[in-house]
This record gives structure tokens, C-alpha cells and sequence, in this order.
């Protein structure tokens, strides 16, 4: 049985006299040993392709996608036909947008986003309104979070579809998302959740929100890169329609053109699936699983309420969401552009996120125009945090530009 206290141990990263402090677990999260091992036992093993072979290492691999599948469905309370492999939350955002929503949207329709969407849950809706000729219209935020009594006033027969974050990956609110998918619900809209930030980091059960779309990463949940999930409530992926197609995912084409598609999930499945991601992503799940979605919760919950205490008593930073929800502490050093700071906090040791974090619309409601980022994980430490501190602590602006002039 994994715990939090001994985690650590079990990520290669951390290896070595000098290990990072890796405070960027919002872009992207390390890999444990177990994650590692999977992809490379499948190359080493059974490096066969999935559901193409009559032979025993096919049957094999097989077998075991069918249980990641049912594994990766089990950890979010969906059934393994609702499951979709994807390459990211990005691609399964694209899927909704292209292959439900530009084909049930008509004119006049209402699409409500939020201006602290990542990119990856704007653009593609931007396009949809365009290829459409629906509307965009923006559901007001109260205090870092969607605001309820505002997104009641927003909803009519026109809104046909609500596509929010369940965590903002700047301002690390979580979004009474349950509340919006039964008001959505009430006036037949369909629900698309962004669950980048939240899978893996917080208890998700997709059938108790009652959301009818949710997309989300394997690379932000201790998986590897190139492995992500659209999850679907199965009669909307019947109506739904692949936006890509190839091997796979067809029954029977023939001489005269026609094409015989087979049932979801496997229909928005053409071409090779990237195997050793998906049971990578596999042992991820039971990883996080052994050592308890709730003690993650709570101990990034607490090791974040103590780094933002630390943070508040340094006079030369600002802190934008203090109060927030998960691990994500956005601020800046005052009188420096944010860049220039993670420089700084780079030549620390430090690894920290700085920009606009593909989310130029949340600048807008903070009133700035970059920010830095520190996002924490289970694995990050307290002894972490302090030395984090202590460079916050040096990082005045004089210290700053003196190492930029100089570096």
C-alpha cells in the first residue's frame, strides 16, 4: 500500500543529491516507477497492436486495454462503454465540439463558456459559433468561481450547451459543477466538464455530477503524455460523430461508398491506439487509487493552505487567489514581469509556471497581464515548500533585475 508520506520515493525524478523543486504539477505531473515500468513492460513484452491480431500476444494486449478501459472507468464511476481513449483533455474537448455540437447547433443557439476557460476549452467553441452561427455568451464569475445566481439568469430553450472547467488552472477554484449540470439540465442543455485539473487531484464521480461530458489527461494525473479520456453518457455518443476516421473503427465499408460504423466507444477510436500510454494511464489509476483520492485532496488541500500563509507575510508579492481550492497559488513579485521572475526562481532551484497559462481571459478578471504559477502534488513536501519561501523571501524586485542584468 502507497502512502503520501512515502511517495516520493516512488518517482524517479526526485532521484539524485539535488532533486528538483517541481511546483508545475498544473502543465504537467512526474511519473512514477509503476507508470514507467508499464510502457516499457509493453514494449518489452507484448509490443503487438490492439484488436487487429488472432494470435496469442494480440489476445494478450487485448485483453489488458480492455481492462485499462474498465480500470480508468471504474476511478471516475463511468461504464467502460463511456470510456474514450483520446491523446488529451484537448482532443476530447475537440471531439465534443466537432462531432456533437456542429452537428445538433443551429443558428440563434447559445453556448455558455466562462472567461477563465483554458484555450483548449475556448477556441474550439469559437469555431463551433462560427461554423454555426450560434452565440458565445460568458457565465459571470463571483469570487474566483462560477456564479450560480448569474448562470441562472442565463438560462432559456435557447442554451443548448455548457462547457466549464471543474478547476481553473490559474485561479484553482472548483466550480460547483453537480449545481450547473441540474439547472443546465432543466432547460435540456448538455454539459461538457474540463476535468484537466481535477481527475486525479480531487474524488470525481462523473455519474453523482451528472455532467454529460468530461475530458481529462493522463500527463496531469501521473500518466503519460499522449494519453487522455473523453468520458460520455452513452446515448449522447450514439448521436455523436467521429471527427477523424480510418481502421477500426468502421464494421463493413463497401464497393459503393458506404460506410457501417461500429458502437461507442470504438467508433471514435480510428487508427492505432497509443497503447502504452493508455495502460500507463492504467497503472497511474491505481496508484493514485492505492494511496487515496481523499488523502490527496487533504494533504494538497493543507500543504497549499500553509504555502499561501508563508506567502502572505512577504510585502513584495501578491497573491490573486489566496483562497482558492486546490493546490494552484498564482502571484507575482511586484514591479516584475512574471517571466523575468521564474528566471529568477529558476536559478533557485525553483520550477514554477509564468505567462498567461493558456488562459488570457482569467487576465481580464484579475486585472493583470501575467502572473506566476506554483501548483502542488501529493509528492511535494513541506521542506519544499519552506525552501520556496525562502527564495520568495530574496526575490525582491532589486534581486531580480540585478540577476536578469547579469545572467
Amino acid at each position: 500500500m502507497n502512502t503520501i508520506s512515502d511517495a516520493r520515493k516512488d518517482f524517479p525524478m526526485f532521484s539524485g543529491d539535488c532533486p528538483p523543486i517541481y511546483f508545475d504539477n498544473a502543465s504537467t505531473t512526474f511519473k512514477p516507477n509503476c507508470v514507467i515500468e508499464a510502457v516499457i513492460e509493453y514494449y518489452k513484452k507484448y509490443s503487438v497492436n490492439f484488436a487487429r491480431g488472432e494470435y496469442d500476444l494480440s489476445y494478450t494486449v487485448d485483453e489488458k486495454v480492455i481492462e485499462a478501459r474498465k480500470n480508468i472507468g471504474n476511478f471516475i464511476n463511468a461504464f467502460d462503454e463511456e470510456i474514450i481513449f483520446t491523446g488529451n483533455t484537448t482532443d476530447g474537448i475537440n471531439l465534443v465540439a466537432f462531432g456533437y455540437a456542429t452537428k445538433l447547433l443551429k443558428k440563434d443557439d447559445v453556448i455558455l463558456i466562462s472567461e477563465i476557460e483554458h484555450a483548449s476549452n475556448l477556441l474550439p467553441w469559437i469555431k463551433v459559433a462560427k461554423l454555426t452561427g450560434c452565440q458565445i455568451k460568458c457565465i459571470p464569475i463571483k469570487n474566483g468561481v462560477l456564479d450560480i445566481d448569474g448562470f441562472k439568469k442565463m438560462l432559456d430553450d435557447r442554451v443548448k450547451m455548457v462547457a466549464i472547467n471543474h478547476i481553473s488552472n490559474v485561479l484553482g477554484f472548483v466550480n460547483p459543477v453537480k449545481e450547473i449540470c441540474r439547472l443546465a439540465h432543466l432547460v435540456n442543455a448538455v454539459v461538457l466538464i474540463d476535468g484537466a485539473q481535477s481527475v486525479g487531484h480531487i474524488p470525481v464521480d462523473v455519474k453523482d455530477i451528472n455532467c454529460d461530458f468530461m475530458a481529462f489527461s493522463g500527463h496531469k494525473m501521473c500518466g503519460p503524455s499522449g494519453s487522455g479520456i473523453l468520458y460520455g453518457k452513452y446515448d449522447l455518443l450514439h448521436k455523436m460523430e467521429p471527427i477523424k476516421f480510418g481502421g477500426g473503427s468502421n464494421v463493413d465499408y463497401t464497393v459503393d461508398f458506404q460506410y457501417f460504423l461500429k458502437n461507442p466507444p470504438y467508433k471514435f477510436e480510428s487508427g492505432t491506439l497509443p497503447i502504452e500510454s493508455i495502460l500507463g494511464l492504467s497503472a497511474a489509476v491505481n496508484y493514485i487509487r492505492n494511496i487515496g483520492i481523499d488523502k490527496i485532496r487533504e494533504y494538497v488541500f493543507n500543504l497549499h493552505k500553509y504555502t499561501v500563509t508563508k506567502m502572505s507575510a512577504i510585502e513584495h508579492l501578491t497573491i490573486y487567489n489566496s483562497n482558492s481550492d486546490a493546490g494552484i497559488i498564482t502571484f507575482n513579485i511586484n514591479g516584475i514581469f512574471s517571466q523575468d521572475a521564474a528566471k529568477y526562481f529558476n536559478s533557485k532551484g525553483i520550477c514554477l509556471r509564468s505567462g498567461q497559462h493558456c488562459a488570457r481571459l482569467v487576465n481580464k478578471y484579475i486585472n493583470v497581464s501575467s502572473t506566476l504559477r506554483a501548483s502542488l502534488y501529493f509528492y511535494n513536501t513541506y521542506d519544499d515548500v519552506d525552501r520556496f519561501i525562502e527564495v520568495c523571501k530574496s526575490a525582491t524586485k532589486e534581486n531580480c533585475i540585478r540577476y536578469i542584468f547579469n545572467d
